[in-house]
């Protein structure tokens, strides 16, 4: 089951970003932001699942805040794309959020 989880989750965020990018250079399009809030919610789903299976360690728990953060930024990236807002400060915090996370998500860190 574990296994599952993982593998849904690692997926969700592969096409999260891939969702991130076509929101972000698609402006106008509904349906894509849309779909990267579905994705959201199986991420932080699958994220809690195996939270509670390990048995909520520390360094992931301080994962799963920071991807919430995360969350909230690419929210931040697209709501400001399409008011053609300046987003270049929120890119920045998006890939360092984003590769801290995947730093600790595969024991890098």
């Amino acid at each position: 089951m574990y296994n599952i989880l993982l593998q849904s989750h690692a997926g969700s965020w592969a096409i999260l970003v891939l969702l991130l990018v076509i929101s972000y250079f698609a402006p106008n399009q509904k349906i894509t932001p849309m779909i990267q809030r579905l994705f959201y919610l199986i991420m932080i789903i699958t994220g809690v699942s195996m939270l509670v299976m390990i048995g909520f360690p520390l360094l992931y728990v301080f994962k799963g805040i920071l991807a919430i953060v995360l969350i909230g930024f690419m929210e931040v990236v697209v709501g400001r794309r399409k008011r053609s807002e300046s987003t270049k400060v929120y890119w920045i915090a998006v890939i360092v959020l984003l590769l801290i996370i995947l730093s600790i998500g595969y024991d890098i860190i």
